[in-house]
């Protein structure tokens, strides 16, 4: 990386942790011996590689080893009214970091601070006895616009051009500690959160042991994590703290796909020139990456990609069970 883009992305920073400190009041912040992270650094946190393949049309023009969805077959793409000519391409962008933490408030990804609203959240299963292998944790959810910050697209149809925000903090959502309340929101849950149903991801389970793409029909499933009901933040059987970790951001995600949150832009000629929401969750078009506490900056994953293959060494048995996520989503547009 050029001695240029990271001073670009050091100012950027800086300017992000001001407008943050200008946001929250210092009055509303304060440290907390059982909240853990740190700023997600840029140069040094961050997967770039990640960012590949890039593709124009059909044709990488920066080739990588990681599985990549399927994109425009055409280079060409026409959009707008009255038409502008432009050329379709597909490259893979930060859009959102996750915090995962089991300390209501607790901001992993900005520095390991509290903030200070007072209560303790909508409560949850805490408590543990020597027979119980539950967990429940709350996830927070941050636009986190890289891309449009280094301005390396300068496309306005081509990346996301939101501001750093905090958008979704589930302390706040009465069903995030309520299974029941959640399925009365996501009644397919009953049908998809059972023994039953997991048999059907046994297929995508064994994908997620290589780096392949998950099997987007199979949307209730998170490959080795099982299932993503019901929308809360219980972990029925915990197997380690990370790896409920990476099934609670998945799950986030999906929750906010069902909310209509988020928006997609998917790889067929037609659909190129805007983005839309989708109430399900394209799985095969999102990658996560370990950024908090003990970051792999050097490899992402699959949705639904088996923890066990990567977790040893980044399993901090000092943090509290906190974790933080880079996630990255496929991004299709036309570049005009």
């Amino acid at each position: 990386m050029s001695h240029k883009i990271k001073l670009k992305v050091f100012s950027i920073v800086s300017i992000g942790l001001f407008l943050i400190s200008l946001t929250l009041s210092i009055n509303d912040l304060y440290a907390d011996s059982l909240c853990h992270g740190h700023f997600v650094n840029p140069i040094t946190d961050i997967c770039w590689e990640c960012l590949f393949p890039i593709t124009i049309g059909s044709t990488p023009v920066v080739p990588s080893d990681l599985p990549d969805t399927s994109n425009p077959s055409s280079p060409i793409g026409v959009c707008g009214s009255p038409p502008r000519i432009g050329v379709n391409i597909g490259y893979w962008e930060p859009v959102a970091l996750t915090d995962v933490t089991p300390d209501p408030y607790c901001l992993v990804n900005m520095g390991g601070v509290k903030l200070n609203i007072g209560g303790s959240g909508n409560g949850g299963k805490q408590a543990r006895t020597p027979a119980d292998s539950g967990a429940f944790y709350y996830v927070h959810w941050y636009k986190y616009p890289l891309i449009y910050w280094l301005q390396i697209i300068t496309s306005l149809a081509c990346f996301q051009s939101d501001q750093f925000d905090i958008a979704y903090m589930t302390e706040l959502d009465p069903t995030w500690n309520d299974d029941e309340l959640a399925t009365v929101l996501n009644p397919e849950a009953i049908l998809f959160g059972n023994p039953i149903a997991q048999l059907a991801c046994a297929p995508e389970a064994a994908r997620s042991v290589v780096n392949s793409l998950p099997m987007d029909s199979l949307f209730w499933c998170a490959g080795t994590q099982g299932s993503l009901y019901p929308l809360t933040g219980t972990v029925a059987d915990e197997k380690s703290p990370l790896e409920s970790a990476v099934k609670l951001s998945e799950r986030m995600d999906f929750k906010m796909h069902r909310e209509l949150l988020l928006q997609d832009s998917i790889g067929k000629d037609q659909a190129v020139c805007y983005t839309y929401p989708s109430a399900i969750m394209p799985k095969s078009r999102y990658r996560y990456q370990l950024v908090n506490t003990i970051p792999e900056a050097d490899h992402c994953y699959p949705f639904g990609h088996m923890v066990a293959t990567w977790e040893l060494g980044h399993n901090d048995l000092t943090s509290g069970n906190e974790s933080g996520f880079l996630v990255w989503r496929k991004k299709n547009c036309t570049f005009l």
